[in-house]
């Protein structure tokens, strides 16, 4: 396994890192709804972990470009095998919200270090490689994992090993298991060259350009219009996903009138659905060479909205499947062009600093919106929140047109 190529070791851990999610993908909403908490507070409490997104996305990120990818990873997964400890114990609304608040942590550690040294690793050999292609096969993956792990909770919840316990436990179960797999295989995988200097001395080091990279990162964001468009893309695309990822499961709940029948029903529409998704990433790597990188971003983002804006006008949960894994689908297109447009406005000082302040404006968007949209869907209907947040995530497609227009200009200049 240490003799894995640079590209082997990312696309195994973006395989390890998946595969449980695959597992817990619509759980916790159902979890929570069983163990007592209406659709509003469900929404509130997942709005903690943006919140803490939002706190940490970009020190973590200026710290991991600082410090180093490897031990940061290190870190996260350390951290996601105490939130998936924390989910299992939690039965009220501020057990929950503990929780949701970890796996924002987590998610602001894991953000953007293992395709930054990924990048890093293929432009120290070949400084122009673009690497939009190995960003779709990563996307590919991404979502050939969350299928497997989705129909191994299907199997699961079915099998239903524990009778004593709800059989939405079992699922959780595994991905507590396979969280301690990931963080393993990172600690056996990943290399970085050795920094020189003592770890503490380079901590303090670290800590001490955490500041000026941050500030550099919002800097980029004042001077590059098309970076700043581009993150902008996030606080409307992160709703229509909260509505396919977070909505979801509670609309099949409501239809099927059970918590547990809907995790049935879910684990393998989830499978499918990320099934769709990688063949989407597949597909968009032969579309964006032909209809350009911009072009297809615009397209993929616009026709996303539009599937998520349909599930809440399924009347039944196969027609609210159908809804879902087009739309998922659609998201598989709709990362790798985003990926890549990020990574022509980002250097190896700032890579993961710029991926963070994408993650981070994804994040604000759902702490934003995640309380509304459950405020809507109790004052007037679950389908209602759910085509709400569809179109107004059509809204981010426009914010690509500074990074079209440069797309036009480079071509025209190349073509002189």
């Amino acid at each position: 396994m240490s003799k894995l190529s640079d590209r082997g070791v990312f696309l195994t851990l973006t395989a390890t890192r998946w595969l449980p999610v695959g597992l817990v993908i619509g759980l916790f909403p159902l979890l929570a709804l069983e163990r007592g908490l209406t659709v509003s507070e469900v929404m509130t409490y997942a709005a903690a972990q943006g919140l803490a997104v939002l706190l940490l996305e970009l020190p973590t990120s200026g710290f991991s470009d600082a410090f180093g990818r490897r031990p940061v990873l290190l870190a996260a997964g350390a951290l996601n095998v105490a939130v998936g400890l924390v989910y299992l114990a939690a039965q009220s609304f501020w057990a929950f919200a503990l929780a949701a608040t970890l796996m924002g942590v987590y998610r602001a550690l894991d953000s953007g270090p293992l395709e930054a040294w990924y990048v890093d690793r293929v432009h120290a050999r070949e400084p122009a490689a673009d690497v939009a292609v190995d960003l779709s096969r990563q996307s590919t993956i991404t979502g050939l994992s969350l299928a497997s792990g989705a129909l191994a909770a299907g199997a699961i919840i079915a099998w239903h090993p524990f009778t004593a316990y709800s059989a939405l436990v079992g699922p959780l179960l595994c991905f507590l298991a396979l969280a301690i797999v990931h963080l393993v295989a990172t600690a056996a995988l990943l290399s970085e060259p050795a920094p020189g200097v003592r770890p503490w001395r380079r901590a303090m080091d670290s800590v001490r350009q955490t500041g000026p990279i941050v500030v550099g990162g919002l800097g980029l964001l004042r001077r590059n219009r098309v970076l700043a468009s581009l993150v902008g893309v996030e606080m409307f695309w992160a709703v229509g996903m909260l509505v396919a990822e977070q909505m979801h499961p509670i609309r099949l709940a409501e239809l099927l009138g059970s918590e547990e029948r809907a995790g049935a029903w879910n684990a393998p529409a989830a499978a499918a659905a990320w099934g769709a998704f990688g063949l989407g990433a597949a597909l968009v790597g032969a579309l964006a060479p032909w209809l350009g990188t911009a072009r297809t971003a615009i397209l993929a983002r616009l026709l996303h909205g539009l599937g998520a804006a349909s599930m809440g006008l399924m009347a039944g949960p196969t027609a609210l499947i159908g809804a879902f894994l087009l739309t998922n689908g659609l998201h598989g297109m709709a990362n790798p062009p985003h990926a890549a447009l990020l990574h022509r406005e980002a250097t190896s000082g700032n890579r993961a600093t710029v991926l963070s302040m994408n993650s981070m404006a994804m994040f604000a968007a759902t702490s934003l919106a995640g309380p509304l949209i459950g405020w809507t869907a109790g004052v007037w209907s679950t389908s209602s929140a759910m085509v709400a947040g569809g179109l107004w995530s059509l809204l981010g497609a426009f914010l690509y047109l500074p990074a079209l227009r440069q797309e036009r200009a480079q071509a025209g200049s190349k073509s002189i």
